[in-house]
């Protein structure tokens, strides 16, 4: 069974036989819950910060979007002193 939250990891729903990998909808996803996965992931086995079975740079551009997200947010810059 799939997890509810569309986190990647050993339970992901990408990794179900006959599964599609996962695109730019699930990158940009995984990308924006990148903070808090990492934070269950280090207590929790089966989840991970990217999915492996995805399509390529397709995945990769809406994770990269997705984190980006975080960096380009003027309130994180001002409380970080950059």
């Amino acid at each position: 069974m799939a997890n509810a939250l569309a986190v990647a990891g050993a339970n992901s729903k990408y990794k179900e036989p006959g599964a599609s990998p996962a695109g730019f909808w699930a990158g940009l996803w995984h990308g924006i819950i990148a903070p808090i996965t990492f934070i269950v992931s280090l207590f929790a086995e089966g989840v991970r910060i990217y999915e492996t079975n995805n399509n390529g740079r397709w995945y990769d551009f809406g994770f990269m979007l997705g984190i980006g997200a975080y960096a380009s947010n003027p309130e994180v810059r001002q409380a970080s002193g950059v």
